[in-house]
């Protein structure tokens, strides 16, 4: 058996007001990757970490999403990136923060990882680790699009808290906000379990508009937006403080330790600790005896999941299925 499954961010309050004219390509491109990427692990051609790290890279690629190519822009108008990665057989992890030149922040974790210390790098000395370990280089005019450009200029002109026009599609149009903010999206991610059992989580992200330099979310935090040991992979989206306060990813973990507790229950619970913390988010999960969990407390997020041949999507309340030739 083997499962992938991936998110795009989760934010937004009350009930899902439908598609925006953008959404569509955002689930086509999870449905490729999924497409692509689960019969590769149900075949064993791929291991659960590579599998997320390919994940969560084509995502970086997608200037939708809030990862790579498409972050958001921060309080001075560059774009910041974070990354973290682990395994379940040894709990190896890597991650990158507040790095501004790779292409892949995810490969750059993916790195650190194999090479087991140190586990965490910052800023320039994490770009200079991945150039020198031959992982493409790019440049902010690159990473930057139009859509992120007139979100930070709709968050400036407004004065809005950071992170309130992150998923404000019209922004683009110069459309306006009408109370329909959307805070916390963002961060893509990926769990896997392949068919040697083994697992694995990645979570990368842009962070929030208008953020202040310097800030770090959950994303990078081993044990807060990303956790993986050897009962279960988890990549959390949010609003990053709370994750970091409540060690959300790893929480699931936790919660899973008594006998017959359920990874849905796990997952739920983990929820509403986030809460009361000020943190509302959504979380992806998959254990090592193949359940699937992929709640959110918000008006949305974006998610897929590739199991036995099947391939299923969501954004709101609605759910999309399509069957794959294995």
């Amino acid at each position: 058996m083997a499962i992938l499954a991936l998110h795009g961010g989760a934010g937004g309050d009350g009930p899902w007001r439908g598609m925006t004219a953008l959404d569509p390509q955002r689930l086509a491109c999870m449905e490729r990757i999924l497409a692509d990427l689960g019969p590769r692990l149900e075949s064993g051609e791929l291991d659960a970490l590579e599998a997320v790290t390919l994940a969560v890279e084509a995502m970086e690629d997608e200037p939708l999403y809030n990862a790579g190519r498409g972050s958001v822009l921060a309080e001075d108008q560059r774009i910041y990136m974070d990354a973290s990665i682990m395994r379940s057989s040894d709990q190896a992890a890597g991650s990158v923060v507040n790095i501004e030149a790779t292409r892949h922040p995810i490969r750059a974790a993916n790195l650190l990882l194999k090479d087991g210390w140190p586990v965490m790098m910052n800023a320039g000395a994490a770009d200079a680790y991945a150039k020198k370990h031959g992982l493409e280089q790019t440049t902010q005019p690159w990473l930057k699009t139009d859509l992120r450009l007139a979100q930070w200029k709709k968050w400036s002109d407004l004065n809005s808290r950071p992170g309130a026009t992150d998923e404000d599609d019209g922004a683009v149009l110069d459309h306006d906000l009408s109370g329909e903010e959307r805070e916390g999206m963002g961060t893509v991610g990926a769990v896997a379990l392949d068919i040697n059992g083994q697992l694995a989580a990645a979570t990368s992200t842009g962070g929030m508009t208008g953020k202040p330099v310097g800030r770090i979310g959950d994303t990078p935090i081993i044990g807060a937006g990303t956790w993986c040991d050897p009962t279960v992979a988890v990549s959390c989206t949010g609003v990053g403080e709370a994750f970091i306060r409540s060690c959300a990813a790893h929480e699931v973990a936790v919660q899973l330790r008594p006998e017959g507790v359920s990874l849905g229950d796990a997952c739920a619970h983990v929820l509403a600790m986030v809460e009361p913390l000020g943190g509302r988010g959504g979380i992806i999960a998959v254990s090592q005896s193949g359940e699937v969990a992929l709640p959110f407390q918000t008006m949305l997020m974006y998610r897929g999941l590739w199991r036995c041949g099947s391939i299923t999507t969501g954004i709101g309340d609605e759910v999309y299925s399509s069957e794959k030739d294995d």
